[in-house]
């Protein structure tokens, strides 16, 4: 009997050894399941880069300004809206509006300064330049003057007349003044624009840039020089021209942000690239000494820059590596790209209405003004002005503006369809080089 009591004693013993030992295996697998599932992306978005292994992609969305795109207030839908009060002579291609001015708000109403081409026929093509009259246009820009309208709203328009306009032969613009943007400095308003002395085409798209001022949005504007934006030296990127120049007030000092096509004329018409760069003055008639890492942005068209927090954002469309993007740079020089965005607004020109009071706390936009340079059709081809909205403001949240997708009907995507492929937007319908 004592030794059938010791053998029950001893199974029992070794039965609660191997339960303990079970146990011990079951702890230390679960915990290294535990340590490696926390090396896995949670379920959960992090609000800061976790401290584990990252994908290339999972390490540059901490890089932006929100890991998540719904909540990054430098991204947003474009909505689009018909401007009132501006006629196009039933779409023949007689006149033409484009590049719109960045509006300001001046007692009560809204003013804005745009491209104006009312020729009696519509443009040849840059192809043609060389049969272009003082009364045939090459391009949409060509033999255009800078108009004014006012509006109370945003969407009604009142044109008012001519701003700026072309001088007599052989003052600088005597062939077309074009693209105008505005700056507010010390009480004073002042007009940069792109002046043209021979058709454009001919050469190139060469210009530079001139500028005039007034001591009310309704002028009188005084002449205030030409080329203040000098040209680079042969060879550099801005050789040939200093296109769309667009002021800011930034450190106390006017920045103009300026586009360059270069790699293109003369002898190349095909492989062209665009670059902006960056002018620095502590006047805004100069004398003006471009930044040394020019270009300071290497994609994008049209110039579209305003302040944002403590920095300079941009809006890059249509050309470059990083087309349809949003860039923000602190310094606004070394920009970064913020968000990719869709439906782009071409030549926008937001509501910024702190772009010239030196803030070191830029609220951003909700609305502005664009253009569309395929209103019209080949042959009579033009430009309209539009209003674009949308939500880069750091005071506005409208939830409709984050959300992601652009759904467009069939229509839209077979518009675009093989037949198209040679089509140039503005309908000069240009034959693929060989």
């Amino acid at each position: 009997m004592k030794i059938l009591y010791n053998f029950k004693k001893i199974a029992m013993l070794y039965m609660v050894v191997s339960a303990i030992s079970c146990e011990q295996k079951e702890t230390a697998v679960k915990e290294s399941i535990e340590i490696e599932s926390s090396k896995i992306f949670p379920f959960k978005m992090p609000t800061e880069k976790p401290n584990i292994p990252l994908s290339a992609s999972s390490e540059r969305m901490f890089d932006y300004p929100a890991p998540r795109v719904q909540d990054n207030e430098l991204f947003s839908q474009f909505k689009y809206t018909r401007l009132n009060g501006f006629d196009y002579n039933n779409g023949d291609g007689t006149i033409s509006r484009r590049d719109p001015s960045r509006p300001i708000l001046v007692d009560g109403k809204y003013y804005v300064w745009y491209t104006k081409r009312h020729t009696v026929v519509p443009p040849i093509g840059w192809n043609r330049a060389a049969e272009a009259t003082d009364e045939i246009p090459s391009t949409d820009w060509d033999l255009c003057d800078i108009w004014y309208a006012t509006s109370k709203d945003g969407i009604k328009w009142e044109e008012q007349g001519v701003a700026i306009s072309r001088p007599e032969k052989p003052k600088s613009g005597w062939r077309s003044v074009a693209t105008p943007d505005i700056l507010v400095w010390k009480n004073k308003y002042y007009l940069y624009y792109q002046a043209f002395d021979e058709p454009s085409g001919l050469r190139g798209d060469l210009c530079p840039v001139s500028i005039s001022y007034a001591d009310s949005p309704n002028g009188p504007w005084t002449h205030g020089g030409d080329k203040v934006i000098p040209f680079g030296k042969e060879g550099e990127w801005d050789h040939k021209a200093t296109h769309d120049p667009q002021p800011l007030v930034h450190d106390g000092k006017i920045y103009v942000y300026y586009k360059a096509a270069y790699n293109k004329w003369p002898d190349n018409r095909s492989n062209y690239a665009v670059g902006h760069g960056l002018a620095i003055a502590e006047d805004p008639l100069g004398p003006y000494k471009k930044h040394s890492l020019n270009p300071v942005m290497q994609s994008g068209h049209e110039t579209t820059y305003w302040p944002y927090k403590g920095g300079v954002a941009t809006l890059a469309i249509k050309d470059g590596n990083e087309r349809e993007t949003i860039q923000y740079a602190e310094d606004g020089v070394n920009f970064k790209m913020a968000s990719s965005v869709s439906l782009t607004p071409t030549a926008a020109a937001p509501f910024a209405p702190d772009a010239f009071t030196d803030t070191k706390d830029g609220r951003g936009f909700t609305w502005g003004l664009s253009h569309f340079v395929n209103a019209g059709s080949p042959g009579k081809g033009y430009t309209i002005l539009g209003r674009f909205d949308c939500d880069l403001s750091l005071d506005y949240d409208e939830p409709a503006f984050k959300s992601t997708g652009i759904w467009h009907k069939p229509e839209v995507y077979f518009a675009q369809g093989m037949g198209s492929i040679n089509q140039h937007p503005e309908g000069r319908n240009i034959k693929k080089e060989k």
